[in-house]
């Protein structure tokens, strides 16, 4: 024993760590295994299409490819920012996420406060299944469904404005402004249950002790809210705020695909419904990897400038 307690003493840290790892892996290969195929996906989709950014400096021509197309710099770029619809594309992104940002973000948190208030398991479990269901969906039976309800002669929420109102109804899929309450609206129906379930792990890590204590000093179920549930859910609400602004020009395209229509498309048409048009309809691929790039330049910054904001502001961060 004391030989190879010895031999141990005698080797590097770096073999030290080799050794700590081998014992390790044996002991959780199977994770790893595991891991594989999601190692494997963002390989080919993801860092394997890295090459294929070279196509924003080519006047790309799939027959000639990436090494037979001629080079040209930085015009796809120019191209794109002397477009004035490219503003317009711009702007209708960058104002839905905002609303997104606005109402959509607080709503997993509020609701994921109230679902921890509730007492009754029976009751609890039922609510968060019924609010988990509807990200299951796809957008093609939401957005039919939300066309529908809102439609103005048959829908069920026109029948109440209707009754209310005498007569008057809405058509909210036609209207500019409703249109983006509508998209916004069906954001927080289809994902509110499904994003509320990261903050309530938040919750469930926080020390019920701290909430005895603060029954025992006589504070109110909204006092134990504010003073101990938001504070011990902020790590978590800063990482997922930072991590948002990263993705701050991308909007869910089958969304927008499902609910656009010819009424509203001068404000519904985004970044990713253009690059469709552009790339897959006309085969401008190479505008359409600039823009690619231009997007992901923007997410880095946004998520960088994000993360040194909340660093400075709250000591936390993501690095």
């Amino acid at each position: 024993m004391s030989n190879i307690l010895a031999g141990q003493s005698q080797l590097t840290d770096k073999e030290k760590k080799k050794l700590r790892f081998k014992a390790y892996f044996q002991k959780s290969w199977q994770y790893y295994l595991m891991l594989l195929p999601v190692v494997v996906y963002y390989a080919i989709f993801h860092f394997g299409a890295y090459p294929g950014l070279v196509m924003a400096f080519q006047d790309y021509k799939p027959a000639r490819g990436l090494f037979g197309s001629p080079f040209v710099g930085f015009k796809h770029f120019q191209t794109m920012f002397a477009t004035s619809s490219f503003y317009n594309i711009l702007r209708n992104t960058i104002v839905l996420n905002l609303m997104n940002l606005a109402m959509f973000f607080p709503a997993p948190i509020i609701l994921a406060i109230l679902l921890n208030e509730v007492r009754h398991n029976g009751f609890k479990r039922a609510s968060q299944s019924l609010m988990y269901l509807p990200h299951f969906f796809s957008w093609v039976v939401l957005g039919g469904m939300i066309i529908e309800i809102l439609s103005p002669s048959k829908g069920i929420v026109n029948a109440v404005i209707s009754s209310l109102t005498g007569g008057e109804t809405i058509h909210f899929m036609a209207h500019k402004g409703w249109w983006r309450v509508s998209f916004v609206m069906s954001t927080i129906w289809k994902d509110v249950g499904w994003g509320s379930i990261i903050y309530l792990a938040a919750i469930a890590g926080i020390d019920s002790e701290l909430y005895e204590a603060a029954t025992i000093d006589g504070a109110n179920h909204f006092q134990q809210m504010w003073h101990i549930t938001l504070p011990g859910m902020s790590n978590t609400i800063i990482i997922m705020l930072i991590l948002r602004m990263g993705g701050i020009l991308n909007v869910g395209m089958e969304q927008i695909m499902m609910l656009q229509n010819a009424a509203v498309n001068d404000i519904a048409d985004v970044i990713q419904t253009y690059t469709y048009r552009m790339g897959v309809q006309q085969g401008r691929y190479s505008v359409t990897t600039a823009i690619g790039i231009f997007q992901s330049v923007v997410g880095m910054v946004l998520i960088l400038s994000a993360n040194q904001l909340a660093k400075k502001l709250t000591d936390r961060s993501i690095i």
